[in-house]
């Protein structure tokens, strides 16, 4: 067959246009390919703010301080919610108000999202100030009496902690066998001075003191009203109350989670918290 006469043949014809159908799946596939690889970098800048919400005073001062420059110098825009009870930066950040909330220790998360049903998950410690013993109308221990009223938190993990506490001071007894994370007043089977309970939110615990001889009050609470440790008459002994970072269960593996959980890790908070919470307890991951 001749040159000419075969290009413009049948088979020819068909050779084209196989040709430019594969070329133009080529080209859909790459196109394809281009905007899968385009859509997967934008999914990592989605999260382009992190809402975070911790109760009043030292969790609300390290976001401020440190948490917030480092987070922001990766690029993420930072928004801090500041609340003065237990129970609302859970459901705020469980119905996605929140992305993150710094507050709470490990034994009320898990007995919180129990009892509301909650998927949420713990992603590291912070430093924590430790609850104290402060004086009321009594000024010193040894100033106990008969029927004195002692202060203390009306959340239940929280209620627990301060009364081990005060069975660490010697001042009560609990039952045997009970889990101690789980202690209640009714759990109470020795009280040599007849000590009486008065159970508060744990944010009015500070202003309590004028009304009652003795005040169990909270770490964050303390420092958030002025009122130095030192000034604590006994300060609980447990580990078991370090509080930590938290986020929803589906967002812990996610990369602005990640970021969060490396900033209160990082030696520049470290460094910032050794100066600015003299006194705390520190996360056991730091060591020392």
């Amino acid at each position: 067959m001749p040159f000419r006469s075969f290009l413009s043949s049948p088979l020819t014809a068909s050779l084209r246009a196989t040709a430019g159908a594969s070329t133009f799946i080529a080209a859909i596939a790459v196109g394809s390919l281009s905007f899968s690889a385009v859509a997967a970098d934008a999914s990592l800048l989605t999260k382009q703010e992190i809402v975070i919400g911790t109760t009043v005073g030292d969790f609300a001062d390290m976001v401020t301080d440190s948490i917030k420059p480092q987070l922001e110098a990766k690029g993420y825009k930072v928004k801090l919610v500041e609340f003065t009870d237990y129970v609302t930066p859970n459901i705020a950040l469980a119905d996605g108000s929140l992305d993150v909330n710094c507050f709470q220790h490990k034994p009320y998360l898990e007995s919180f999202a129990k009892d509301r049903g909650l998927s949420l998950a713990p992603i590291t410690q912070v430093p924590t100030g430790p609850m104290g013993l402060y004086s009321g109308k009594l000024a010193a221990l040894d100033k106990v009496k008969e029927g004195s009223t002692v202060a203390i938190p009306n959340d239940p993990t929280n209620q627990a902690r301060a009364l081990l506490m005060l069975q660490d001071l010697g001042w009560l007894t609990l039952k045997e066998g009970i889990n101690p994370l789980k202690a209640s007043e009714f759990d109470v089977v020795n009280n040599p001075h007849n000590l009486k309970l008065v159970l508060l939110e744990a944010a009015q615990l500070p202003r309590s003191r004028e009304d009652v001889d003795f005040s169990v009050i909270n770490g964050n609470f303390a420092a958030s009203s002025g009122i130095p440790f030192s000034e604590g008459l006994f300060l609980e002994r447990s580990y078991d109350f370090i509080n930590w970072v938290v986020v929803k269960s589906a967002d812990a593996e996610q990369p602005f989670a990640k970021d969060v959980a490396a900033a209160y890790n990082s030696a520049v908070f470290k460094a910032y918290a050794a100066k600015r919470f003299v006194g705390y307890k520190y996360p056991q991951g730091w060591g020392g």
